[in-house]
């Protein structure tokens, strides 16, 4: 199946001035400047197929934003092809953002003096939406969004979830089958963040839009994402499933188990497992970390019960940001292939 965005060998430079500091180096700049070139984007390539929900993250400056606002056609590559909806951004802009829908956290496209159904009503106009589509699109926003009690409501006057809300509603009222979200869950309580959530999962599986998702909130991609592509400085570290990144990055298992009293515990202190690490937690607690290539989790468990009596074990599982902070540290993936 072709990719509804296909990305090839993408770069985005920017020439930088760097100015000198103090009185002498404000006089110097007036007559000699020193530039200097920043790689922002550094020969991306990937495939998104139409329907997926695909999580791009990365460190603050990696150059997440940078590559949305060109695949919205806001910047202009130095290099490399972007096809998307099958238009290319920036240069046939008009017909393209008909195709797609945007929403960037820390800005809204709605009309900030108005009521928010009166950009909506503007929206559909430039959208060339039809009375019955807007009519029915609205009506399933109010049920899924509950737009209805904002919707006379000036923008500025909205909290940050209900405008977050409406936001979400405005970019996907012409239908589009690409959604690019910036951030969507930005500085939202936890109510809001689900509620924002549930939409989008409805929206995916209801409407099939394809919708590239950047955000530093990991709990967004373990719960929308089945596809992961990671940045950082501007080149594409990873782009796989989360299960996929989670095996290659962090082949530690954890078990931590409490024992039933001080004679069992002691029991298990005398039994001899190799490849095994052993750390004490408590007077009755132990954690057992080890290499799920070398021992399974149920091989190691079956050994702790048949020799003690066990009161209780817990599998200990790693979570998205203790396997994303280790890619940002640097070399996890060499590491992870020796």
């Amino acid at each position: 199946m072709p990719g509804i965005i296909e990305v090839d060998d993408l770069v985005k430079e920017f020439r930088t001035f760097e100015r000198r500091e103090g009185l002498i180096g404000a006089l110097t700049n007036l007559f000699h400047r020193d530039y200097r070139t920043v790689r922002a984007v550094d020969r991306i390539t990937f495939v998104i197929k139409p329907g997926e929900m695909v999580g791009y993250i990365g460190p603050n400056g990696a150059g997440k934003s940078t590559t949305i606002k060109m695949l919205t056609g806001i910047l202009v590559p130095t290099s490399g092809n972007i096809r998307a909806s099958g238009y290319i951004p920036w240069k046939q802009r008009s017909e393209y953002t008909k195709t797609i829908g945007v929403v960037f956290g820390q800005r809204t496209q709605l009309w900030w003096d108005i009521a928010v159904v009166e950009s909506f009503q503007l929206l559909r106009r430039i959208y060339g939406v039809s009375d019955s589509d807007y009519k029915a699109r609205m009506k399933r926003f109010d049920e899924v969004l509950e737009l209805g009690r904002y919707l006379h409501t000036p923008v500025r006057k909205l909290s940050l979830g209900e405008r977050m809300r409406c936001d979400a509603a405005a970019a996907l009222l012409h239908n589009p089958p690409v959604l690019f979200l910036d951030e969507p869950t930005i500085g939202l309580d936890i109510v809001a963040k689900e509620n924002i959530r549930a939409f989008l999962k409805q929206v995916n599986q209801e409407f099939g839009t394809t919708i590239l998702l950047t955000t530093h909130d990991l709990s967004d991609i373990e719960e929308l994402c089945q596809r992961l592509m990671i940045i950082d400085h501007g080149r594409l570290l990873f782009d796989g499933r989360l299960e996929e990144l989670k095996h290659r990055l962090w082949r530690e298992s954890t078990i931590k188990v409490d024992f039933r009293d001080r004679e069992q515990a002691q029991r298990f202190e005398a039994l001899s497992l190799p490849h095994i690490k052993t750390e004490k937690l408590g007077e009755l607690t132990y954690r057992l970390t080890f290499d799920r290539e070398e021992r399974s989790t149920a091989d190691v468990i079956r050994q702790v019960v048949l020799n003690a009596d066990v009161l209780d074990i817990a599998i200990e599982e790693q979570s998205i940001e203790e396997v994303v902070k280790r890619i940002y540290l640097g070399g996890v993936f060499e590491a992870a292939a020796r």
